[in-house]
C-alpha cells in the first residue's frame, strides 16, 4: 500500500496554495490508522496532533490568520470534533461561538436538520435565537469527507436567518471532489491540508 500526503491551505474559491512551512509538522502529526472504523477505511487520527501543544497551536494560528479579517460574527462548530478548533479561532477572532449538536443534547427550543450519511442517517441541532438575521458565519470541522454533515449545517444556518461566509477544516476533501461536490460550488471549503491514499481498488478519504 502506498500513502501519499499532499498539503494545501485552499484559496477562496477553491483555486490558489499558501505554502507555509507549519504545514509539515501538521500533515506529519496526524496518525492513519488502517482498517478503522471497519475494514478498508483508512482513518485519519487527529488526537496525535492534540498531543503536540505548538503544532496544535499553529492549526488554530493558521486559521485565525485567514478569518481575523473577515468579520465573521459567530463560528459554528459541528459536534464534536469541530468543538476542538471552534472555540480558539472564535475567541481569537472576538467571535461568539454556536455548537452545532446531535439530536437530544441541547436544552430549550432547537432547530433540526437532518442529513444522509452513507450507512444511514443523522440530524443536526441548534438553538434558537442562537443567531441574528444576517450574522457572518464560519462553520468549521475536523474532517470533511463526502460534505453531508457540512452541508446539513449549512442549511441550519441559513435556516436561521445567518450567512455561511465559508466552511473550514483541518482535512478537506481533495481537489478533485471539491470541483464536482455541488454543495462548495456556491460557498467556499478552506482546509489546512488534504490526505489522498492510495488504495488497492480506490482513492479516497476516510
Amino acid at each position: 500500500m502506498k500513502e501519499e500526503i499532499k498539503s494545501k491551505m485552499v484559496e477562496k474559491e477553491i483555486n490558489g496554495t499558501i505554502e507555509d512551512p507549519r504545514l509539515k509538522a501538521i500533515t506529519s502529526s496526524i496518525r492513519v490508522v488502517p482498517d478503522f472504523p471497519k475494514p478498508g477505511i483508512m482513518f485519519n487520527d487527529i488526537t496525535t496532533l492534540l498531543l503536540q501543544p505548538k503544532v496544535f497551536k499553529d492549526v488554530i494560528d493558521m486559521f485565525v490568520e485567514r478569518y481575523k479579517g473577515m468579520r465573521i460574527d459567530a463560528v459554528a462548530g459541528i459536534e464534536a470534533r469541530g468543538f476542538i478548533f471552534g472555540p480558539p479561532v472564535a475567541l481569537e477572532i472576538e467571535a461568539k461561538f454556536i455548537p452545532l449538536r446531535k439530536p437530544k443534547k441541547l436544552p430549550g427550543e432547537v432547530i433540526s436538520e437532518k442529513y444522509v450519511l452513507e450507512y444511514g442517517k443523522d440530524c443536526l441541532e441548534m438553538h434558537v435565537g442562537a443567531l441574528e438575521a444576517h450574522e457572518r458565519v464560519l462553520i468549521i470541522d475536523d474532517f470533511v469527507a463526502t460534505g453531508g454533515t457540512m452541508s446539513a449545517a449549512i442549511r441550519l444556518i441559513e435556516r436561521a436567518g445567518g450567512e455561511v461566509v465559508e466552511c473550514a477544516c483541518l482535512l478537506g476533501l481533495p481537489k478533485f471532489k471539491v470541483r464536482t461536490s455541488p454543495l462548495f460550488q456556491k460557498i467556499s471549503l478552506a482546509s489546512i491540508c488534504f490526505f489522498m491514499y492510495m488504495l488497492p481498488l480506490s482513492l479516497g478519504i476516510a
